[in-house]
């Protein structure tokens, strides 16, 4: 053998011994990691839906928690440009295979600050209001005591336990603005995804 190929052939076997090591340590270092969150904003950058129009429009939301029967905190938002005028009146629909308990004590209405990639959205300040759930569970009504007004960031906030079923969720909001005729328009949808 050429001292040539025996000084290749030692560091292959030395190279071969450093990267079983450092593959044996990061095993190691993945067993003993944190488990991450699973939920951390909407959900990914593409959605395919049946029969889209421009109908549709999609609102932004945060979730704690993606797993079934886990307690979650929802952030069903508006944000300014979801909203063109004040809104006297909210109305959230709620799919009735949705089967988890929503109470009016477990609801707030929260003026938000969006979080970003170094912060977490979170609720500033929460505003009073009076909650109203229907007894199928299906629909949510928000009367808050002055007008939610067009600037600003505001979210209705569920303290909730996840369904015991996977799927997506379609939650509608529509809203009713101050003025003469009490009629409430769409606003968009909040698609909602348990694993």
């Amino acid at each position: 053998m050429t001292p040539l190929r025996q000084a290749l052939g030692g560091f292959g076997l030395a190279s071969g011994v450093a990267a079983a090591g450092l593959l044996g340590g990061a095993s190691l270092l993945d067993a003993t990691a944190p488990r991450q969150v699973q939920a951390q904003g909407t959900p990914a950058l593409l959605e395919f839906r049946w029969e889209n129009s421009r109908d549709y429009r999609k609102l932004y939301y945060f979730q704690s928690s993606t797993r079934q029967l886990e307690r979650a905190e929802y952030f069903l938002m508006l944000r300014p440009k979801d909203r063109k005028t004040a809104i006297l009146k909210l109305s959230i629909g709620v799919p009735d295979y949705f089967n988890s308990k929503i109470r009016p004590d477990d609801l707030a209405l929260c003026r938000m600050e969006l979080g970003g990639m170094l912060s977490r959205s979170r609720c500033k300040e929460k505003l009073p209001a009076v909650f109203e759930v229907n007894e199928k569970q299906t629909a949510i009504e928000v009367f808050p005591d002055t007008p939610i007004p067009t600037g600003g960031t505001y979210a209705v906030v569920m303290n909730i336990f996840n369904p015991n079923r996977g799927g997506m969720f379609q939650f509608n909001a529509l809203a009713q603005a101050p003025g003469d005729v009490p009629v409430a328009g769409y606003l968009g949808s909040w698609l909602i995804d348990i694993d």
